[in-house]
This record gives structure tokens, C-alpha cells and sequence, in this order.
């Protein structure tokens, strides 16, 4: 009987994998990276029919390939947030971030946070895991927010993320009429000081990719979709600015607005494969009700 502290991964060898090592196994196979695999031999964590086993054996058609990973617990106090969750399965979950929340406890955010809401949530299920946030949004950004369960969750998703096969998809309102339809920005961007805050764009920043389609115009402002390519800090705000087209309410790329009180930007769409079966899952969420009436206003002006 495994203790509650362990999660399980399993997977029968196929065809396949007939006469391949257990190492190469799991890293082809069952996407376990080789920092992973280090980790699960030193905790005893790597089995074949039942035994442990060292990772140079060689598989048969039919073994059965089973990984225990140790849980890692929970550094965040519970508190009674509410959590939505859009999406989970046995290794992650896709949450949803309102405007205003921040995602886990800092020096200036001791509580409140989403992670406070989600060790919550554990709590009433009884387990105590480590919270593992493998996107990150501004505290003024509302939409979808990816969470690990486990290490290997964590890494799968971590791995699409730097191989740019997780897609994700902003909705944000703009100051001024976009003129184009679709464009793409690449420009990089940077802190000239590790003091700013601010970023900008400039010649020894980071290659920073954007595309933006323009979804809706009003009479001096518009609603656009934006699909990152690479995923820089402030990216959208910062060249959305540079370029004449500011977000509206953003008072540190543009100005601050009478009708919203933050920058209007949404994280409204993700895809991605899921750990173990690999099928591909798809998450989208509707404007927040203040960047609804911003919308409603800009029409009737």
C-alpha cells in the first residue's frame, strides 16, 4: 500500500520498446527527464514488474514500468479562497485567476493569495502537496493559470512550455484605432538597470516575439488578440506601448482610465497535451465583467 505522500505513473512496454533500456524508456516513453530520473533512483522510486530495478536493464514486451514520485509538501498557510478550477487530471490543473490576485505569498503579500486558496483546497481533500505554478501572471492580469501537482507534472508542462507547443492566447484593450488587421512585433525587450522595474524595448534586451490580431474597433480604441511566441515580462504591455497602443488603465506603459482600474489584459485561451495519454486539452474563459464594461462603454462612445 503506497503512502498518501506518493504519487504513481505507470506504463506496459510495447513493441516499441522491446530490448531498450529502462533509462531510455522512461525518458522516450514517459517523458521523465534525466534530472527526474536521478532523483527517482536515489529515492528508490523505479520499478519493473514490481522490483526495483537499475536503469540500464533491458525491457521486454510486456513489462510493466512503474514510477513513485515522493510529494513534496505544501509550504502555504490554508486559508478559505475560492479556487476555480477549469481543468485537473492525476498531475495538474488549470485555474482561474480573478483581476487583482496575487499568485503566491511574497513579502508584500503574506496571505490572500491563489496559493493560500489552493493549499485550501488540498486541506479538504486531505492530502498536502506542493504547490508548483508553472505560468505566471501579473497581479493585475486575470485568466488561466497552470498548476503542477507533482514534479513530473510540473516538468511535462514546464518542457512544453520551453519548446513552445503550449499556445496561449491574451485578450487586451488598447489605446487608439489599430490600423492593420494582423502584424507581428519582434523587438526585444529588457531592463537596461536590474534596479527598474520597468521594461523597454531596446537592442540589448531578449528577443521578444509578439502577434496581434485585431479583434474588434471602436471610435479611439481597440479590442485585440495577442499570441505570444516568447514570454518576457510585461511583453504584451511593453510592446503594445512602443508601438502607439498602450493598454488602457495601465499606468506604468500608458495612463491610468476613469472606467478600469488596471491594465486591460486577459489571459483568455490555452492548449495543451496532457501528462500520460498525451491527448490534447484545450481551456478558454469570457472577458472579466471589467474589461466587459469597458467594452460596453467603448461602444456607446
Amino acid at each position: 500500500m503506497l503512502e498518501q505522500s506518493t504519487e504513481v505513473y505507470s506504463k506496459i512496454v510495447g513493441k516499441e520498446g522491446y530490448n531498450m533500456e529502462l533509462k531510455e524508456f522512461l525518458s522516450k516513453h514517459m517523458d521523465i527527464s534525466s534530472r527526474e530520473t536521478t532523483r527517482l533512483k536515489k529515492s528508490g522510486g523505479i520499478f519493473v514488474n514490481g522490483e526495483e530495478q537499475n536503469v540500464r536493464v533491458k525491457l521486454r514486451k510486456g513489462d510493466l514500468v512503474k514510477v513513485v514520485f515522493n510529494m513534496e509538501k505544501n509550504i502555504f498557510e490554508p486559508e478559505e479562497i475560492e479556487v476555480e478550477v477549469l481543468y485537473e487530471d492525476e498531475d495538474v490543473m488549470a485555474v482561474y485567476k480573478n483581476p487583482y490576485q496575487v499568485v503566491h505569498t511574497t513579502k508584500k503579500h503574506k496571505s490572500g493569495t491563489i496559493a493560500n486558496g489552493i493549499a485550501y483546497m488540498y486541506q479538504k481533500r486531505g492530502i498536502n502537496y506542493k504547490i508548483r505554478f508553472i505560468n505566471r501572471l501579473d497581479r493585475d492580469t486575470s485568466g488561466i493559470l497552470l498548476v503542477g501537482k507533482n514534479s513530473f507534472g510540473q516538468m511535462f508542462l514546464s518542457k512544453q512550455m520551453i519548446e513552445k507547443t503550449i499556445k496561449k492566447k491574451y485578450y487586451a484593450i488598447v489605446e487608439n484605432v489599430v490600423e492593420k488587421d494582423e502584424f507581428t512585433i519582434d523587438l526585444p525587450i529588457g531592463r537596461e538597470s536590474e534596479d527598474e522595474v520597468k521594461r523597454k524595448v531596446f537592442d540589448g534586451g531578449q528577443p521578444s516575439v509578439t502577434h496581434v490580431k485585431v479583434a474588434k474597433r471602436f471610435k479611439d480604441a481597440s479590442l485585440v488578440e495577442i499570441d505570444l511566441e516568447t514570454g518576457r515580462t510585461h511583453q504584451i504591455r511593453v510592446h503594445m506601448s512602443h508601438i502607439g497602443h498602450p493598454l488602457i488603465g495601465d499606468p506604468l506603459y500608458g495612463n491610468k482610465s476613469e472606467i478600469i482600474d488596471r491594465q486591460a489584459l486577459h489571459s483568455y485561451y490555452i492548449k495543451f497535451n496532457r501528462t500520460r495519454t498525451y491527448e490534447e486539452v484545450e481551456l478558454s474563459t469570457h472577458l472579466p465583467d471589467d474589461m466587459k464594461r469597458l467594452v460596453e462603454y467603448l461602444e456607446g462612445k
